[in-house]
């Protein structure tokens, strides 16, 4: 048994952010565990490639048992590969809105607002161009609106601003509403996963060892102490021993699958499926929630062209009615709509979703799927909340400055009124992509972690990574789950 002073248990977004940081001290030996491949996929690197790696070798493939507010089964793509969703994901850098954060502080997570988190969102980029005060200047994460924007994101944006929308000059740094060109991890044509960016300039390190095509299957505890990890390698049954700290970076879903595999979670639920209690912590995989997402798709009235970049360039950040305290509607540009070069679609989501979920085992067996309930659209709330989304796409996507690409509104169709705006956003809300929640910052019975993202009830043990976040923040989660695990390396380092 090799024995470590870290353990990190999956590489995606925040384990390669947390395995290079803890590295980085040549005296600490560290140990990261990812259950998808070392080398990425040749499509990874073209960022219009993005939509192809849904449903394949670097997707988890996960889906959702059938949705009480839709009526549906829907997917939630999400990396498994070296890298995590970064590797898989639409290349959207942007943190939210400021009031995001503050909600959590307000929420029962002091020393987690926007002004907290600022110090590490700004260490993890490096955003030339932006506000040096606001924005980093030397992170390991290279973002910039496109170089080579689509034109008919241009005109999208214009249809904002005549719909009466705020121009934004930096809409991913967290201080505006408004439209405007999102920052994106595209660097020379290609993407920049957070394992190119963190990971792989040091994997050569002598401390640092890295286990690819190999799935964690238990959390060792001894007397309510983490002392190592269980993983599959190769078919053969390893143990790893932690003379430190085990830091779970495994994603809202996969995190809160550990940890009920490893007996941590709520009792009435561990014993249904047959896992001794290792420790009855009722709030594991409670919680889950997603940005519900939708749109308005137009037939185009001259060719769109494919385009170099993500499909997504342009964001918008928008309050649904004039007394709203914080924004909570985003829209953005899809161009043209991936696999039909003849549409486009103006998207749109809930950034606060009221609706909540959860992460359940169906067996004791590490392999087995867990079920996977986001509730989207459980709460009328929602549902509503969409309805004010597809009014105002279709405002902007009615705007002048589009009439040269405007053919006609394919779905939901110019005579949609009545409830049928209703029965289309059942039909056709999906997943955002954005699972988070399930292990949350709290002092409360139904936390996970508290303010140092250690697990309650266990020492030596702390998740870093979407899970914590207490509601998920007003933007692709992307960003901000980099500046969580930034803060947790500091913190394991203080």
């Amino acid at each position: 048994m090799s024995t470590y002073d870290y353990i990190v248990v999956g590489g995606g977004t925040a384990g390669c952010v947390i395995s290079a940081r803890l590295s980085s001290n040549p005296d600490s030996r560290v140990l990261l565990v990812e259950a998808g491949a070392r080398h990425p996929l040749p499509e990874m690197a073209t960022p219009p490639a993005w939509i192809t790696l849904r449903g394949g070798s670097a997707d988890w493939n996960s889906v959702t048992v059938e949705q009480s507010g839709t009526g549906t089964v829907l997917q939630i793509p999400r990396g498994r590969a070296v890298g995590g969703s970064s590797s898989i994901n639409g290349m959207v850098f942007a943190r939210g809105h400021r009031s995001s954060y503050d909600a959590w502080t307000a929420s029962g997570a002091p020393g987690w607002g926007f002004d907290d988190l600022l110090p590490f969102f700004r260490r993890s980029e490096s955003a030339a161009g932006r506000a040096a005060d606001v924005r980093g200047v030397d992170g390991p994460m290279v973002v910039a609106p496109a170089e080579q924007p689509h034109p008919l994101a241009a005109a999208g944006l214009e249809a904002a601003l005549e719909a009466g929308h705020l121009k934004a000059t930096d809409i991913s740094g967290g201080l505006e509403q408004g439209f405007g060109w999102t920052d994106l991890n595209i660097v020379g044509g290609a993407r920049q996963s957070v394992a190119d960016a963190y990971l792989r300039p040091v994997a050569d390190r002598p401390n640092l060892d890295v286990v690819t095509d190999a799935l964690v299957h238990r959390i060792r505890v001894d007397n309510g102490t983490c002392v190592g990890v269980d993983y599959t390698d190769d078919g053969r049954q390893v143990s790893a021993a932690c003379s430190g700290e085990v830091v779970l970076t495994a994603g809202a879903i996969g995190t809160a699958q550990l940890l009920l595999l490893s007996g941590i979670g709520p009792q009435a639920h561990l014993q249904s499926v047959g896992i001794a209690v290792v420790v009855d912590l009722p709030g594991v995989g409670e919680n889950l929630h997603d940005h519900p997402l939708s749109g308005v798709v137009y037939s185009a009235g001259r060719p769109v062209p494919v385009g170099v970049n993500n499909h997504i360039e342009v964001l918008g950040l928008m309050r649904s009615a004039a007394d709203v305290d914080a924004p909570d509607l985003q829209a953005f540009f899809v161009t043209p709509l991936p696999g039909v070069d003849d549409q486009y679609m103006i998207a749109f989501s809930a950034m606060a979703p009221r609706s909540r979920g959860s992460v359940r085992l169906v067996s004791a067996r590490p392999d087995a799927a867990p079920l996977l309930d986001p509730n989207y659209l459980g709460d009328s709330a929602d549902l509503e909340m969409m309805v004010t989304g597809l009014r105002l796409a279709r405002e902007i996507g009615n705007q002048s400055a589009l009439v040269s690409w405007r053919d006609a509104e394919v779905a939901p169709g110019p005579d949609a009124d009545g409830s049928s705006p209703r029965d289309y956003l059942r039909a056709t809300t999906h997943s955002y992509y954005h699972p988070v929640g399930t292990c949350r910052i709290g002092s409360d019975e139904m936390s996970v972690v508290d303010t140092d993202l250690r697990v309650r009830g266990i020492s030596r043990l702390r998740v870093a990574d979407a899970s914590v976040m207490p509601s998920i923040p007003s933007a692709n989660t992307l960003a901000t789950v980099v500046a969580i695990a930034e803060r947790a390396a500091s913190l394991m380092q203080d």
